[in-house]
């Protein structure tokens, strides 16, 4: 396994505990256990930001400028929904 291929593990695990610690905010029933939640949820976004960020300086997760007319798009599907 390379380092390109770990840090999608990585990268990938990261985003699923995020999703997991968003539902347990969702679903908490005591601020207690929401606060606990929301602490992990934050720590792990700023780490699924850290592996991001080194992965787009390695080259590794290439980004699409999106064109306005796609934008627009979007924009217009839901705007008249």
């Amino acid at each position: 396994m390379n380092d390109k291929e770990i840090m999608e593990n990585l990268l990938q695990t990261t985003k699923g505990v995020c999703d997991l610690y968003l539902h347990g905010v969702i679903e908490s029933s005591t601020q207690n256990v929401h606060a606990a939640f929301d602490d992990a949820l934050s720590q792990n976004l700023c780490m699924q930001s850290q592996i991001y960020n080194e992965m787009s300086q390695q080259g590794w997760y290439p980004m699409q400028q999106a064109q306005q007319q796609q934008i627009q798009q979007v924009h217009n599907k839901f705007a008249n929904a």
